[in-house]
C-alpha cells in the first residue's frame, strides 16, 4: 500500500438475529432508505480510505453482490472476504480481512454509523506507541447506547485501555465499534485463541491492552449509533438523516 493511503475493513458476517423482523441480511438493512452497508463504504470513503474490504458471511451473496455498486458510488475499491464460518466470534473476520490489507487501517462494524469527524479523527489518531486506537464514547448514559449489548472500556488517566469487554463491572466509557487498527490487532487475536480463548475482537484488544498498546481516541460530543434491534433501528431513521448530511444530503 503506498505510504500516506488508508485501507478501511467492515465487518459485515454476523447473523443479525435481533433485526431479523427488519431485514434477513443485517448489512443490506436500510437505514432511511440507505442500506447500512453503503452507509459504511461511503462514511470510510469520506474519511479518506482508498480501499474497503468487507467481511461478508451470513447471505454472503447478496451482500457481495451490492459491493461493486458501492464501489462506483464511493469511488474507491470495494472488494469481498468471506470468512469460513460466520457463526465463529468476531476476530476471526477480523483476521481474515487483515490478512488483505497491508498496514493500519479503519476497523469498524457494518452495523454502526458515525457523524463525519469521528472516523476521520480516527483516521489522522496513529501513534508508534499504540497497536491499536479506539474510538470511545464517555457518555456512558446516553440514551443512544443500548447497557445490554455494549462492550464496555475501563481507561487508565492517560487514556490507554486497561479491561474491555461486555461484562466487565468497573468501566468510564463505551466502545463505538470504530478502531484505528495495526497488524498488531490481527496477530493479537491470532495470539489470544491459541491461548485459549473464544477468538472474540474484544480478546484480542485485551491482549493489546494488558501490554500497554492500546489507545483511545474520546468522541466528545459527536454522534453515532450502534443499530443492532428494532428500538435502534428506529432511533437511526429518526436521526440518521440529519446526522448523515454528507450522505443524506
Amino acid at each position: 500500500m503506498p505510504k500516506g493511503t488508508m485501507e478501511a475493513l467492515i465487518i459485515a458476517a454476523g447473523y443479525g438475529s435481533r433485526l431479523r423482523d427488519i431485514s434477513e441480511s443485517k448489512p443490506l438493512t436500510p437505514v432511511a432508505g440507505v442500506p447500512l452497508i453503503e452507509l459504511g463504504v461511503r462514511q470510510a470513503a469520506a474519511a479518506g480510505a482508498t480501499r474497503v474490504v468487507v467481511v461478508t458471511g451470513h447471505a454472503a451473496e447478496r451482500v457481495e453482490a451490492a459491493l461493486p455498486g458501492l464501489a462506483e458510488l464511493a469511488g474507491i475499491p470495494v472488494v469481498a472476504e468471506r470468512v469460513e464460518d460466520w457463526s465463529k466470534p468476531n476476530g476471526f473476520s477480523v483476521m481474515a480481512g487483515a490478512a488483505r490489507i497491508d498496514g493500519d487501517y479503519l476497523l469498524m462494524m457494518a452495523d454502526h454509523i458515525f457523524s463525519a469527524g469521528i472516523l476521520k479523527d480516527l483516521a489522522r489518531a496513529g501513534s508508534d506507541e499504540r497497536g491499536v486506537t479506539l474510538a470511545v464514547d464517555r457518555r456512558v448514559t446516553s440514551p443512544l447506547i443500548d447497557p445490554d449489548d455494549a462492550t464496555w472500556v475501563s481507561t487508565d488517566d492517560c487514556g490507554r485501555i486497561r479491561a474491555i469487554g461486555k461484562t466487565i463491572l468497573e468501566y468510564d466509557a463505551v466502545d463505538c465499534g470504530a478502531f484505528l487498527a495495526t497488524p498488531e490487532l490481527a496477530k493479537a487475536i491470532a495470539a489470544a485463541v491459541a491461548a485459549g480463548k473464544a477468538g472474540s475482537l474484544s480478546d484480542g484488544m485485551q491482549r493489546l491492552a494488558d501490554a500497554g498498546r492500546a489507545g483511545t481516541m474520546d468522541i466528545g460530543e459527536a454522534w453515532w449509533l450502534d443499530v443492532d434491534d428494532p428500538r435502534a433501528h428506529a432511533l437511526a431513521e429518526a436521526e440518521a438523516p440529519a446526522e448523515l448530511k454528507e450522505i443524506y444530503g
